[in-house]
């Protein structure tokens, strides 16, 4: 991938951490010029009160060979993603690639509680954040990348078409934004077919996020040790990274309108272009999830990584 996105333009909606952050640096790696958006800077913590900023992601973009550019944005703001768009026409006058991939709906999931149990400010807190936002960023974010052809977006979320049409995905509000968002890579590809430009939808597997690693005790450096507690995690989790080379092989795929309005894994994209995490694996999660974790069998990621 080295230099494969050299020239090209990229928004990353949400690079504060997780899997927007590990797009920004793959997307960096590839040789691309990255804007990193989010609400936490070296300034201040947002609402959500985690320590990564967009500087250090910016920063990671650099050290990786692109351009790291860090832009304080709350995505629920429309002035605010207006003016980003504004200020990338003004400084670059394009932009190739946006990638949608703000979250930030932890604090308000209520595991397995049904709607009419569930605290119904946290649900739509859930839809705000993650589907408004996607929503406000593409509106203003569109018209600058449709003015060439081959631009693409791509809708992160949580789960493929396949796996989410038929599994209840932790509460109704979850279910219903991480599928919202599947449809919305589908009617964006419509929207866009005309002017040469490709909208897929996303997913990594489990990822090893910050939050992720914290939950389980471990770090970058050692996260099989959590084989003690959670051996599905130690088999076949995958690094934020990995799912941001699929976003830059995706990008650089001359013939990327082919996927247009189609749902993807990290892991599946990984056979197909030949990228691999940061260990030299291809975790295959959403496989092994329902043929290994969920038939009931013992962690083993042979055959899946």
């Amino acid at each position: 991938m080295n230099a494969a996105l050299s020239g090209r333009v990229a928004l990353v909606a949400g690079a504060t951490r997780g899997a927007g952050r590990g797009t920004a640096v793959a997307l960096g790696e590839a040789g691309a010029v990255v804007y990193c958006t989010g609400r936490t800077t070296s300034r201040h913590r947002s609402d959500y009160n985690r320590p990564e900023t967009i500087e250090e992601t910016s920063a990671l973009v650099d050290a990786a060979g692109g351009t790291g550019i860090a832009v304080e944005v709350d995505h629920r703001q429309a002035a605010e993603v207006e003016a980003l768009v504004q200020r990338i026409d003004g400084e670059r006058g394009r932009l190739d690639i946006l990638v949608n991939d703000i979250w930030g709906g932890e604090d308000f999931i209520e595991w397995n509680t049904p709607l009419w149990a569930h605290d119904l400010n946290s649900g739509l807190q859930m839809l705000h954040l993650g589907l408004d936002t996607h929503l406000i960023t593409s509106h203003f974010a569109l018209p600058l990348l449709t003015r060439r052809p081959g631009g693409l977006v791509v809708e992160m979320t949580d789960g493929t078409r396949e796996y989410n049409a038929e599994h209840y995905r932790v509460s109704v509000f979850y279910d219903l934004v991480k599928t919202a968002v599947l449809r919305l890579a589908f009617s964006q590809a419509e929207e866009l077919r005309s002017s040469g430009c490709a909208a897929v939808a996303l997913t990594p597997g489990w990822m090893r996020s910050e939050m992720m690693l914290e939950h389980f005790g471990v770090t970058e450096a050692n996260w099989r040790e959590a084989a003690g507690t959670q051996p599905h995690f130690a088999a076949i989790s995958e690094s934020p990274l990995f799912v941001g080379r699929a976003v830059a092989a995706l990008a650089a795929d001359p013939n990327v309108l082919g996927r247009t309005g189609g749902s993807y894994s990290s892991g599946a994209l990984a056979r197909e272009y030949g990228f691999t995490d940061t260990d030299g694996s291809q975790p295959d999660c959403w496989r092994y999830l329902v043929e290994v974790q969920e038939a009931g069998l013992d962690a083993d990621a042979a055959g899946y990584r």
